[in-house]
């Protein structure tokens, strides 16, 4: 898959842009807050129907301005494709495909395909849970569309539980009909997370030990209860009542689980150095990349957003050798604020077309190409 324009208006600090990029590799170059990463979001979002900072969809417009508008034209299995987006504050945003608009964004999900690196996924390693769970889920719903219905049906579910368990209504046959509910989604939700996690594991290794360049052993593990071995989640929720009861929460279920992150036994969050855990954090994103290519039969478009702070300069240069790799990897768009790297990530790919631009005050001026 290839991104071959977009023309965004208000969106962040971006009043008005319009880019033609390369089919391989694509440069911002700029000082922090001149609106690089900007740009990278608005990739994002018209994969995954939000912003990567988490924000809201209001706070995506333009200060100053009534609305933000996205339009982006790709090659997608030799198809011209247009997707299109339109933000309004305090409205529902607009999301269209070749002109129609979807009854569903959930519908859109990995049709698009996108893989983002940036100095956020730290908190993937140094986070909460929740942090890690959102990865995870990412990935699944991104190749399976069953899972993100899943996902909704148990947080509806979820959500009743917790307002009847916060109101202290004791209604005994509708809490046997919503743990019923859960069970039903946890148990699809809890098999994809570990079958992901463990077709992700082999690729996983091969980039981590290529970036260390050392002998560590990194693994990732699933961990949450076993509600089979006590009769299922809703014969466990039926048991736990009177103590979630007291909590005022449902203490337990996959809204509750967590991935470990180890490097030789032990927790990166704990004992990693910054080195390490942003080695570990890279080689979670290309083993992504690797995984969802694979599953869609199409290559997501990779975004690096400042990936080489915090690594030494052997680190650096690993990276810049797998990035080259013209076999893995598709379309590629890296922001930096320095040209240095990105000139030895252009020179590890030669005879490829690249695009270079300046970005300063949300403004993008075409450097080389």
């Amino acid at each position: 898959m290839i991104l071959r324009s977009i023309s965004l208006a208000n969106f962040k600090n971006i009043g008005d842009a319009h880019l033609d990029f390369s089919p391989k590799i694509n440069c911002f170059l700029g000082n922090n807050g001149m609106g690089k990463s900007n740009m990278l979001d608005a990739m994002y979002f018209l994969s995954l129907c939000r912003s990567f900072t988490g924000a809201q969809d209001g706070v995506l417009v333009r200060r100053g301005e009534q609305y933000a508008s996205l339009r982006a034209n790709y090659v997608r299995r030799g198809m011209d494709e247009e997707i299109s987006a339109a933000l309004r504050p305090g409205m529902k945003k607009s999301l269209k495909r070749n002109g129609k608009a979807y009854k569903r964004m959930a519908d859109h999900l990995g049709a698009f395909p996108v893989v983002l690196l940036s100095p956020a996924d730290m908190e993937l390693t140094a986070g909460e849970p929740a942090e890690r769970r959102r990865f995870i889920d990412q990935i699944v719903a991104q190749r399976d569309n069953a899972y993100f219905d899943a996902l909704v049906r148990y947080n509806n579910a979820l959500e009743q539980r917790n307002r009847m368990l916060k109101d202290e209504n004791g209604d005994e046959a509708l809490m046997d009909v919503l743990e019923a509910q859960m069970e039903a989604a946890a148990t699809y939700i809890i098999k994809r997370r570990r079958e992901n996690i463990a077709s992700m594991q082999e690729i996983f290794n091969i980039y981590y030990s290529a970036i260390a360049g050392g002998s560590e052993d990194a693994r990732l593990e699933y961990t949450g209860d076993d509600y089979e071995a006590e009769g299922g989640l809703a014969e466990h929720m039926r048991r736990t009542r009177a103590r979630d009861f007291a909590l005022r929460h449902t203490a337990s279920g996959p809204h509750r689980h967590d991935i470990a992150f180890l490097i030789d036994g032990l927790s990166v969050r704990r004992s990693a150095s910054q080195g390490q855990a942003k080695t570990f954090t890279t080689a979670l994103r290309f083993a992504q990349y690797e995984l969802l290519a694979g599953a869609l039969g199409i290559k997501p478009l990779l975004l690096l957003d400042d990936i080489f702070d915090k690594l030494d300069a052997d680190r650096v240069e690993r990276i810049i050798r797998l990035v080259g790799d013209n076999e893995h990897f598709g379309q590629i768009f890296i922001t930096d604020t320095n040209r240095r790297h990105l000139n030895e990530i252009i020179e590890a790919m030669p005879g490829e077309e690249y695009g270079l631009w300046n970005v300063e005050n949300g403004t993008f001026s075409l450097i080389s190409q």
